[in-house]
Formats: structure tokens, sequence, C-alpha cells
């Protein structure tokens, strides 16, 4: 049975990618950070508590990664937000989100990315931002990370092509999950649903079926890309 591992699998986006894996007959392996964020059990077949704000508490992923005899797909999802002035950011904010945004995604990738060398390859996503394409104020943060993602996307792509290892960034625009109520109130919403041309936000499942045809066997040659689901937000 193939494998793959979701971070934040919890809710949103990342519950959404579970559920269609999951349904496809994969053995799930979801992380969260704790038993109380869990909103569903039944798309995700094992779960690993990690919260990657704190660095003790991330070392269990590391290790069950290196544990694991094989890996196909490693879906790197979880992500948190913080819009604030950038003159009011603190140290302590620019690490929290280093950390979960950029510095995680980048050590699970490489320890899953040596699992897969040793068994004729894998996929690896992560799940950037429109804001890593467009910026917005009070975002600097979100979009330094996010844009960091899709450098380390070109990056493995090219440095573990030789190892049929296929990596792909996806960038979501707005998309109706908890984050982006969290981020955005009503009549911030409102505004930026007139903003896409489609005129609506996107549903998470919608945004699962671009990420699992990449994890899928399907995908056998995209690897160093992109891809925007945005309604066409970023091209107005």
């Amino acid at each position: 049975m193939k494998k793959v591992l979701i971070t934040g699998a919890s809710k949103g986006i990342g519950l959404s990618v579970a559920k269609i894996f999951k349904e496809n007959n994969w053995h799930v392996t979801g992380t969260a950070t704790s038993v109380s964020s869990i909103t569903a059990i039944e798309y995700v077949d094992e779960w690993v508590f990690a919260d990657f704000s704190i660095e003790t508490k991330v070392q269990n992923l590391y290790k069950y990664l290196e544990n694991m005899p094989y890996i196909n797909t490693c879906i790197n999802n979880a992500g948190i937000n913080l819009i604030k002035d950038h003159e009011k950011v603190h140290f302590s904010d620019y690490q929290k989100l280093q950390k979960v945004n950029l510095e995680s995604p980048y050590f699970i990738s490489s320890v899953a990315a040596q699992t897969m060398s040793k068994n004729h390859g894998g996929k690896i996503i992560n799940i950037a931002s429109i804001w890593s394409v467009v910026s917005k104020e009070h975002r600097t943060l979100y979009s330094t990370f996010k844009t960091g993602l899709l450098g380390l996307t070109r990056s493995m792509a090219i440095e573990w092509a030789s190892k049929n290892i296929l990596v792909n960034a996806v960038s979501p625009g707005f998309v109706n999950t908890e984050l982006t109520k969290r981020s955005l109130n009503l009549k911030e919403q409102s505004i930026m649903v007139k903003q896409v041309p489609l005129k609506r936000f996107a549903e998470p499942d919608e945004i699962a079926k671009v990420v699992y045809f990449l994890g899928s066997d399907t995908n056998t040659y995209i690897t160093g890309q992109n891809i925007t689901i945005d309604g066409g937000f970023t091209i107005v």
C-alpha cells in the first residue's frame, strides 16, 4: 500500500487532502499539534503529534520519518499566518512563523527524500500561497516564508531529480477554511471575493484534487513547478 504523510492534516486543506488520498486507498499519516485539534479521524490511519513552532516537539516527526521503511509522498501543508505591520513584528513572531512555514518543511522534506531515494523515488508537495506570488500590506512574514517555500521547491526538484523524486508547490488563493476566516473579517472577505474573477473563494477539496494529482502515480514528469489555484486573482 502506498503511504502519504500530510502535515497539518486535522482541518482545512490538509483534511481534504487526507480524504482524497484515503479514498484512493493510500495509507495516510497525518500530523496535528494535539489530540484536541483533530476534527475528523476517518481519513487518517495514523497520527503523529508535533508542534512545529517548538523545536523539542517536532523531533517526534523526524524520528518517525527516519524509522519509516518507505514513503511515497510527503505533503508539507502545515502553516500559520500573522497579519501585522512590519514595524510591529517581534523577533518571536519571526521565529515562530519561520519554524512552522519554512524550517519544518525544509527538514521534513530532507528526511523524506532520503527515504524515498532508497525506494525508487517519490513526490513532495509544498503548500505555499498566493502571497508567495503577489503580496499585500501586513503580510511581510507570511510572504517571506511562503516565498521561501518556492525556492526550496525549485532547488529540491533539481537536486533530487536523479533519484526520481518530483517536487512541486501548490499556491492556493482564498479558500473557505478557518485560517482564511481568522485572517479576514466578514467585510474583508466580501471585498476580496469581488476581486476574484470567479467571484467566489475555493473549497478545500478543489485544492486537494490538484495536490492528489501531483502526489499520485499520474504525475510522472511535472517537477519544480508552482501551481497557483486562485480563481484568477493573481492575473487581474
